[in-house]
Order: C-alpha cells, then sequence, then structure tokens
C-alpha cells in the first residue's frame, strides 16, 4: 500500500487560526481511474485568500467543513496515468490540496515545463506563473488601467501578489508607493525591486509618512487588505482614479470582519472614483497572453519573483498561520517531495 499523508481541517477556527485546527492523518493512496492521473505533489502554495475560504466569505471557495483536505494549489509529478494526453512523469500543476497524492481527470490539469521559468525552480509555476502572478497582471493592467507617469499604491506589497503588482506598474511607467510591515519589508522593496517609495503601516508616524510618500495623490490603489490603509487611500486619491479591490487580508484571520471604511460612497462620487473588485478566473482564457509577458520580463530581469519556503507537508499549518501574521515575503511555497 502506498500512504497518502493528508493535512484535514480537524475544526473550523473561531477566532485566529491555529496549527490545531488542522490534523494529519494517512490513508491509502487512491487508484486513478479512466481519464485520470495520479499525481505527487511536490509543493503546495498558500496565499490569504484560503483563509477567506474558511472563513465562508469567498463563495468561490465551496463550504468548509471539518474532516475534509485542505484545498490547495500544487505543482506535482504524474505518477500513474489512464489518459495519452498526461504521460507518466509530466509535471502539472492541479488542485491537489494539501495531502501527497490526488487525482485528477487529466483533461483538468495543466502540464508545465521544469524550468519554472526563473532560476530553474518549478515552483515559480504557484508564483509568477501561477494565480499570485495572473491576479497581479489582470488586476493591474485591466482593472487598474495604468498610464506612464501616473501613482501607483499597492498594500501588503511585500505579499504574494503586492512585490508582483509594483514591479509590473514599474514596468509600465509609472511612479510606485508600497505600503508594507516593518522595515525590513520596506527596504526589500525600495531597495531591490524597484519601488519608489515604501511606508510602514506598522510606523507610530503612519499617517504622516503616508501622506508624504503620495505628495501628488494616488491614481491607482491596488487593494490587497481593505481596513485602515483602504480608508486612507481613499482619502487621497486623484479625481478620477482607480480602486482595484484584489483582498481584504486585515480581515480574513476573524470570525468578526470589521465593516468597511467609512466615507463610502461619499468619497467615490466626490473625488468620481471606480472602485472595482475582481476574480481572476474571469480573465482564464487570456491566460497565455499573462504567461508570455511575464516570461519576458523575467527572464529580462525586469520581474524578480519572490517566494519562501516551509519543508515538509506537516510544516503546512503553521506555514499558513506564519502568512496571516505577515511572515512571507513573496509566495509562501511548503516543499512536499523533491
Amino acid at each position: 500500500m502506498t500512504e497518502n499523508r493528508q493535512i484535514i481541517i480537524d475544526s473550523l477556527p473561531k477566532g485566529r487560526l491555529e496549527p490545531g485546527n488542522y490534523a494529519l492523518r494517512t490513508v491509502e493512496a487512491p487508484v486513478p481511474g479512466d481519464g485520470e492521473v495520479l499525481c505527487r505533489t511536490l509543493a503546495i502554495t498558500i496565499g490569504a485568500g484560503q483563509r477567506a475560504g474558511l472563513q465562508g466569505s469567498a463563495s468561490y471557495a465551496g463550504a468548509p467543513r471539518a474532516g475534509m483536505v485542505m484545498g490547495g494549489t500544487a505543482v506535482a509529478r504524474v505518477e500513474a496515468s489512464n489518459d495519452g494526453g498526461a504521460p507518466v512523469g509530466s509535471l502539472v500543476v492541479c488542485p491537489a490540496g494539501w495531502q501527497d497524492y490526488s487525482v485528477h481527470q487529466a483533461a483538468k490539469v495543466r502540464i508545465v515545463d521544469e524550468r519554472g521559468g526563473s532560476g530553474g525552480d518549478p515552483a515559480h509555476h504557484l508564483g509568477v506563473y501561477g494565480t499570485n502572478g495572473l491576479t497581479a497582471y489582470f488586476g493591474l493592467f485591466d482593472v487598474g488601467e495604468p498610464r506612464e507617469g501616473q501613482t501607483v499604491l499597492v498594500s501588503a506589497a511585500a505579499g504574494s501578489v503586492g512585490h508582483l503588482v509594483g514591479q509590473m506598474a514599474k514596468i509600465a511607467g509609472c511612479r510606485v508607493v508600497g505600503v508594507a510591515g516593518g522595515e525590513a519589508k520596506c527596504r526589500l522593496l525600495t531597495e531591490e525591486l524597484g519601488f519608489d517609495a515604501a511606508v510602514d503601516y506598522k510606523s507610530p508616524n503612519f499617517r504622516l509618512e503616508f501622506k508624504e510618500a503620495l505628495p501628488e495623490r494616488i491614481d491607482i490603489y491596488f487593494d490587497n487588505t481593505g481596513g485602515e490603509v483602504l480608508g486612507g487611500a481613499l482619502r487621497r486619491m486623484k479625481v478620477g482614479g482607480r480602486i482595484v479591490c484584489c483582498g481584504v487580508v486585515s480581515q480574513y484571520d476573524t470570525s468578526n470582519p470589521a465593516p468597511g471604511p467609512r466615507g463610502v460612497p461619499g468619497l467615490l462620487i466626490n473625488f468620481r472614483v471606480r472602485m472595482e473588485g475582481f476574480l481572476v478566473f474571469d480573465y482564464a482564457k487570456r491566460y497565455p497572453e499573462a504567461w508570455g509577458r511575464m516570461r519576458e520580463w523575467v527572464e529580462a530581469g525586469k520581474l524578480v519573483p519572490k517566494q519562501d519556503v516551509f519543508e515538509g507537508l506537516e510544516k503546512a499549518p503553521e506555514a499558513f498561520v506564519d502568512l496571516l501574521a505577515g511572515g512571507n515575503v513573496g509566495t509562501r511555497i511548503v516543499r512536499v517531495a523533491s
């Protein structure tokens, strides 16, 4: 019997997420049927949006319940195949969840190359070439519509999506300001990733520093956090500005999310601001466009994808809790197998 370790939801969090909300169990590995493939998980990615799924505030994620395998996207190796389109040995991206082995319809997995497009790491198919990169690309260019010389503000700017948004905005010729937690993250943004300025939301002088970093106000705000940063951005938008609503990470890790910032809709009306949410899945037919452009930027050194790594499937709950506390820089990866 081939053993399949699984991280399951042991209990739904009633407040902040804790590692104890998960449990490790071992079952027999599944067997693929007609047209299916058995995938061996190599790495999984963890994002703040998964906490919204547990919270029940992300309807597209399905209803969470105790006893089910925690969901998540993986890069995996095909171990057995009943479909010639995905032969044994293929490297694929699939919704494996937090487990060693999973079965999928061959038509539903995406075969990817071994190189990963950046530094030879296939895990980049979970970051810059995965949902994070696609979200940054379509959120910025299709919803935000940046133009050269405009000012772009990005919250959670050192995070999985934010660090890519800021660099793409620089490629578009914009002035870019990031909001991040801690001096080290702010230095990373300006010294390594090319942001023009960065503001530490943990600073006791945050409001003053935020205003000083945005003397000409904001054309585009890429919002990953909601909360107080969104409230501050609303008060500094230019007439005709755009707010890209990507996530609300400041409100995910709680059973009692705070209400939206004061001033809506008044500030939107007074400054004629467009505030728009989006789901990256709506752009699925255009993914090849984004992959092509991002690969060109990565290979030219214009786009630097960052990731941080936890080793071992059993570390996934700890990696998730740490991410929600702001511990990650770039895409959070859990390596499961070599």
